[in-house]
């Protein structure tokens, strides 16, 4: 009798890059909309709309860049410190490692006789990458990458950043600021299905939930804008 290979691809395999695109996209899209909507109610002019979108685009992708690769090298160090423990624990108490794997497998539903065996062969077979997976957690579809965390934040801000800039140079001045609104808006709800698509989950839930918190920034920084009037006399 013959099988055919099956596999199927798990969405728990693009936990890393689509979190870091996403926060990044959504980040630069209400971040920088809201920087505009507020600045233009307190009457800036376009130009100087302009220059701050300008800003808020460059320096957003490396604040963002720089926060995720910190965080996520952080979570390697730690992922590299318990591994190491581990390492240690296996080199110099190998029957007691051995029980405590057959303990976690016997919780998970096994019988105490084939827990021990599949304890014992997995331990044979890669004793460390057992205790990785079983014991701390620690897995390859869910293992971070600091570089591809920090450029995948910095390249989705940049082009949610894009949204807001775009709105600008193409809107008639009089009207900047409801454009902005409604193209922040626009690409919010892309954005949440987009993501929301490549997690498996339901679109129009992803994409309601952040225009949601996209449309409460953008009142709220329009309301602090308008505190402040620039407007030249």
């Amino acid at each position: 009798m013959s099988y055919s290979h099956h596999a199927e691809k798990h969405y728990i395999q693009r936990t890393g890059w689509l979190r870091a695109a996403v926060l990044g996209a959504n980040d630069g899209i209400i971040s920088v909309t809201s920087l505009i909507i507020g600045m233009a109610a307190s009457g800036a002019s376009s130009h100087t709309l302009l220059i701050t979108c300008v800003a808020g685009l460059i320096s957003g992708a490396t604040s963002m860049a720089a926060g995720e690769y910190i965080s996520v090298k952080s979570q390697v160090d730690i992922e590299k410190a318990d591994l190491h423990m581990e390492a240690r624990e296996l080199e110099k108490n190998p029957h007691l490692e051995l029980k405590e794997l057959t303990q976690i497998y016997i919780h998970r539903g096994l019988a105490p006789e084939l827990a021990h065996e599949v304890a014992l062969q997995l331990t044979e077979k890669d004793a460390l990458e057992a205790h990785a997976r079983d014991e701390i957690g620690i897995h390859e579809n869910t293992s971070a990458n600091p570089l591809q965390a920090a450029g995948s934040s910095a390249l989705a801000f940049s082009i949610g950043a894009l949204f807001p800039m775009l709105s600008i140079l193409l809107s008639p001045d009089q009207y900047i600021s409801y454009t902005v609104m409604a193209v922040g808006v626009l690409s919010l709800a892309g954005l949440g299905a987009l993501s929301s698509y490549f997690a498996g989950t339901s679109m129009l839930h992803g994409s309601l939930r952040v225009t949601a918190w996209g449309i409460i920034a953008m009142v709220f920084a329009a309301w602090v804008g308008s505190l402040f009037d620039v407007t030249p006399i």
